[in-house]
């Protein structure tokens, strides 16, 4: 027995290919997915015309709706030869092809597909768009349960099946994670039909149409102006050819490192400034960081980008059970906790268990105060800790009196390195957590009072030597005072 799965087209039966009508006219039965399509009173159908419509009405899910008339086809062909109908092409967007494949082959009946006209094609030619320029295909309630788009914004995106408003409107708010909200799509009402339609508007704008249906689709431009991932790689793999950057061609994972910390310290610079403008900027630095570090791996047979992407996409997944798993986190503490705990199981099953020091990954390059924070975080987490501030706050006194008495510079340097360390354990017994933060805010707050008395010795014409600590000083308070 065979199930012979055809293509109707979009609309008009002038679009049924030859072989199409000709395997309708000539089968037994024919199993309409929706006797709603336009087509389907124009079909020549001489033996057993049967649809599934009902199933739509006796099934609450569509997921319930497909299985039922997967099962459907299944029992019919048990008896006999049939053709199963379905709208556009069956390979294009129809939720049915696949599982009634699989269902047919374990059942041991043979599977024939004759294709059809999709939606794609009369969707491009009302939009005037060409098809091989990168065009991508999606489902809209799947990019609409997405939280951001799975899209090349340097390419154009068509997305079929839009169907309802609901649809619509969830569609658009996981666009909008990726595209600006006035940016210009187009909705394709009906291509194919003779009342097909297009409309042009901002995309925050796309479920209000009145004309959404079943045969609507979301035709998204390029974004343009080189707002994708893949281009970066593509001109970060340009300057690493043989016809690219002497230098970037001459870099190694050792000789970056230091770029690394730089840029990224700029990145603190600008959020510590509020500088949201320049975040962005600074941001792209650091990805040009890692995606060097990628690039140098790729040429060297080391890794590539999707072995980067595949295993922080596992990890971030398998460290999250709260979000993608049946895991409870009441609160920030227990996710980190949580976190805690994977690792460490992670690490077992990697045959890292023999170490089991906890103040093992704290890196020792990490910067020196958020090396003592995170050093003194964990001890204390297994009871190595002061039970409140007072002996902190009297050992940060015993200390200061160390470094006082302290009669060489070896001693000196010593002194001062332990009235840091405890400075940030005072801080953190009060809930500092970023010590790093708290002096780089610091050391801000110090430059910008400095600029003013910059200012006003400049203003006055004088040297700086003729200038006393006293006068210097006012003008340090004077800035104190503006905040």
């Amino acid at each position: 027995m065979t199930i012979t799965i055809v293509g109707l087209g979009p609309g008009s039966a002038d679009d049924i290919t030859r072989r199409v009508w000709t395997a309708i006219e000539r089968a037994q039965t024919v199993v309409l997915r929706t006797g709603q399509h336009p087509c389907a009173p124009s079909l020549p159908i001489s033996g057993q015309r049967i649809t599934c419509d009902d199933l739509y009405e006796t099934h609450a899910i569509f997921d319930e709706v497909h299985t039922a008339i997967v099962q459907r086809v299944i029992d019919l062909a048990h008896a006999g030869d049939v053709v199963y109908a379905v709208p556009g092409d069956p390979m294009i967007g129809e939720p049915t092809t696949l599982p009634l494949i699989d269902a047919a082959r374990a059942a041991g009946l043979a599977v024939e597909i004759l294709p059809g006209v999709s939606f794609i094609e009369p969707a491009l030619a009302l939009i005037e768009a060409e098809g091989v320029d990168g065009v991508q295909l999606l489902d809209a309630a799947t990019v609409g349960a997405m939280h951001h788009p799975p899209i090349n914004p340097d390419a154009p995106a068509l997305i079929g099946s839009v169907g309802s408003r609901q649809i619509a409107s969830d569609l658009k708010l996981t666009l909008m994670n990726q595209y600006p909200d006035e940016f210009e799509v187009v909705l394709v009402h009906g291509a194919g039909s003779p009342d097909a339609r297009i409309e042009r508007m901002p995309l925050y704008g796309i479920d209000r149409s009145p004309h959404i249906g079943q045969r609507t689709a979301l035709f998204v431009p390029p974004l343009g102006d080189m707002a994708s991932f893949e281009r970066f790689q593509d001109i970060v793999a340009h300057l690493r050819a043989p016809e690219g950057c002497p230098w970037d061609k001459a870099q190694t994972h050792e000789s970056l490192r230091r770029y690394l910390v730089e840029e990224t310290h700029e990145v603190l610079d600008t959020i510590d400034r509020g500088d949201w403008t320049a975040l962005a900027e600074e941001l792209g630095d650091v990805l040009l960081q890692v995606v060097l570090h990628a690039q140098i791996a790729i040429d060297d047979g080391e890794f590539s980008m999707s072995d980067i992407l595949r295993a922080v996409n596992h990890k971030m997944i398998r460290r999250h059970p709260h979000v993608f798993g049946d895991a409870v986190a009441s609160d920030a503490d227990q996710v980190v906790t949580n976190w805690e705990a994977i690792k460490q199981r992670e690490k077992a099953s990697n045959g890292e268990a023999a170490s089991t020091s906890i103040l093992n990954g704290i890196p020792i390059s990490l910067a020196p105060l958020a090396q003592s924070y995170q050093l003194q975080h964990k001890a204390g987490k297994v009871g190595f800790d002061w039970p409140d501030i007072g002996p902190v706050a009297n050992k940060l006194r015993e200390e200061l009196d160390e470094l006082l008495s302290a009669e060489s510079p070896d001693d000196r340097l010593k002194e001062l390195g332990d009235i840091l360390f405890v400075a940030v354990n005072l801080g953190r017994h009060m809930g500092v957590d970023d010590p790093e933060t708290a002096l780089r805010l610091t050391n801000l707050k110090f430059r910008t009072r400095f600029q003013v008395i910059e200012d006003a010795v400049l203003a006055s014409g004088r040297p700086w030597a003729e200038f006393t600590l006293d006068e210097l000083d006012a003008y340090w308070n004077a800035a104190k005072s503006r905040g």
